[in-house]
């Protein structure tokens, strides 16, 4: 992942930035810092293999334990979380347009990445780079067709956006128009698809749920297709980026349980949906990179893992290739390997997998195309304060309107040339069905292509209803994630592939902790409590891993807190009771078929 000049800029102007902010942050961080006796601190070296969330956590977990960390990463520092610039793109003394692999979302369900937030230093920000999270006040249903179902997600502080009569009237239209899409059998089925996982005991959602898809478990093939829309391939494509006849329901059903406490205001670290109020890396990522430079992480940016060496029931060293593709061996006391799964199987050797059999096991892991694309507007379209899916759309987009959202910038003033005032970011779930306009799949179109189809499909599901959101003259550029490459030849590739979540997935993800006594695995594949290829399951896992490697030390430091997906209390015993059940080889008491 290449870093290059730009990188190293943007990490020492983020470097000036956290020192200024120290000092308001000084009594967290002593606090903070007062917990590692000279006595509890850690010893010894630790190699870590990949840069995004979960190698950037893992060297913050292990450098506050006094190891000394090096990470070695193939391309930028923030993996898939980072942010880019367009090259070429940047005038008159500002910056260049704002870019990345996908847009930011940080829902109150997780708790792991916001401590780590928390303790990153951020100028003028009591709370660190937390406090750079923002609420949107609302998200919509886009419907092709129809009028877009318009949700608004109140929290303490909300402030709702101001309507007009024909939005008011537009919003009524499309609550009646769901409600006669979905008829109220079918409502009243789903809710009891959803009370059944809810009140299933652990043993019933490892093992009977894992082994069924959504689309079955949720009866999608005998309902209407407002109830397949939104409810079966909506969630799935959109959400968990995994086809409703193929998502774990185990996985699919956790999220929206997790998603359904958060937005009652349990068990929630803050509200339903929250962003970032600046590009992810002015915002997050080089405050991060600056902090734990201080604390002693060193990178080596442009280093590509090749193969992680064993003999001797250990790992004995890394060889790794620089951009000329010259390799060395580097070599440390531990090492914690936090690259992409796709990534890091391929530098697992025979005797390496043959000492860890859970390492074959990640073979059956499987990985998609989701990936982002951003428009850069002349105008601002009049769009919603908040993410808007397109349940309709053939690619399965998502989209956000980002300039509203970064408080800290004028758009026109800070980035581009001046005249582009908004970046609409957009993300491309469905890579493998035909588009409105060609008629191929988004890999089977070149760049130039699928940016026009993505296009035309945000217009069919925005301009469908008698007003014009989107207008081709207020389009000034686009830019599609550089990590896709060779679309509309027969061998396209992304660098950048999600895991996803067919049925029994869960059984084959690894642990944290490995049998080889020096080797670690961090990343959004190893098995955590949230069941999902998210930013926080990145995080809690090189927590886990950290914490692995403390106990195989004997360290004396404290254990990284890991904080579990919320559990109702009142539900607990109805899980109780379905344990008994499930053992009795019955179903559960509320399961209708």
């Amino acid at each position: 992942m290449g870093g290059g000049p730009g990188t190293s800029r943007r990490i020492f102007m983020a470097g000036s930035a956290a020192a200024g902010g120290a000092a308001a942050l000084g009594t967290a961080r002593t606090a903070r810092a007062a917990d590692h006796s000279p006595a509890a601190r850690g010893s010894g070296s630790v190699a870590v293999l990949g840069g995004g969330v979960a190698g950037l956590t893992a060297a913050h977990e292990l450098a506050e334990r006094g190891f000394r960390v090096t990470v070695y990463e193939r391309r930028a520092l923030g993996g898939k979380a980072r942010s880019m610039g367009v090259p070429g793109s940047a005038r008159g003394g500002r910056r260049e347009l704002p870019a990345e692999h996908g847009f930011r979302f940080i829902p109150g369900i997780y708790h792991n990445l916001p401590d780590t937030m928390r303790r990153i230093p951020f100028p003028g920000n009591r709370n660190g780079v937390w406090d750079n999270l923002v609420a949107p006040s609302e998200m919509s249903f886009a419907r092709t067709g129809r009028e877009d179902l318009r949700l608004p997600l109140p929290w303490p502080g909300h402030r709702p956006p101001d309507l007009t009569f024909d939005d008011v009237r537009r919003a009524l239209t499309a609550v009646l128009e769901s409600v006669r899409g979905i008829p109220p059998h079918e409502a009243a089925y789903f809710v009891n698809r959803v009370l059944v996982f809810m009140t299933s005991c652990d043993e019933r959602r490892n093992d009977t749920w894992e082994a069924t898809p959504w689309w079955d478990f949720i009866r999608a093939g005998r309902m209407s297709r407002d109830y397949q829309r939104l409810l079966a391939i909506g969630v799935t494509r959109n959400i968990v980026a995994t086809r409703a006849e193929e998502a774990s329901t185990r996985t699919v059903a956790s999220l929206l349980e997790a998603f359904l406490f958060n937005g009652t205001g349990r068990g929630a670290d803050g509200p339903l949906d929250r962003i970032l109020n600046a590009p992810t890396n002015e915002a997050w990522i080089d405050p991060w990179v600056a902090h734990l430079e201080s604390l002693g992480v060193a990178f080596e940016i442009g280093r590509t893992v090749r193969e992680v060496l064993y003999e001797g029931g250990r790992v004995t060293g890394v060889r790794v290739a620089d951009p000329s593709g010259r390799t060395r061996t580097v070599t440390a006391d531990h090492y914690v390997c936090a690259m992409p799964v796709q990534h890091a199987r391929r530098t697992w050797g025979p005797a390496l997998r043959a000492a860890e059999p859970q390492l074959a096991r990640c073979d059956r892991l499987q990985t998609d195309w989701m990936t982002g694309i951003q428009f850069y507007l002349t105008e601002s379209a009049p769009l919603l304060d908040g993410h808007l899916n397109c349940v309709d759309s053939p690619w399965a987009l998502t989209a956000i309107q980002q300039a509203r959202h970064w408080e800290q910038h004028d758009f026109p003033s800070d980035y581009g040339d001046g005249s582009v005032v908004d970046c609409l970011s957009v993300d491309i779930s469905e890579w493998d069905k035909p588009g409105i306009l060609y008629g191929r799949t988004a890999k089977q179109c070149t760049r130039a292509e699928v940016a026009k189809e993505v296009w035309e499909q945000l217009k069919a599901a925005l301009n469908d209803t008698g007003r014009t959101v989107l207008r081709d003259g207020a389009l000034h550029s686009w830019f599609l994630d550089p990590g896709v490459d060779g679309i509309g030849t027969p061998h396209p590739v992304n660098e950048d592939e999600l895991l996803i979540h067919p049925v029994g997935t869960f059984h084959n993800r690894p642990t944290a902790a490995t049998r080889i006594p020096n080797f670690f695995l961090a990343g959004d594949y190893v098995a955590v409590d949230i069941d999902l290829a998210t930013m926080e399951g990145a995080n809690a896992s090189a927590r886990a891993a950290v914490n692995a490697l403390l106990d195989r030390v004997g360290s004396d430091a404290p254990r990284c807190p890991i904080t579990r997906l919320y559990r109702a209390p009142e539900f607990e015993v109805l899980k109780r009771h379905d344990r008994n059940r499930y053992r009795w080889g019955l179903p559960n008491a509320l399961d209708l078929g």
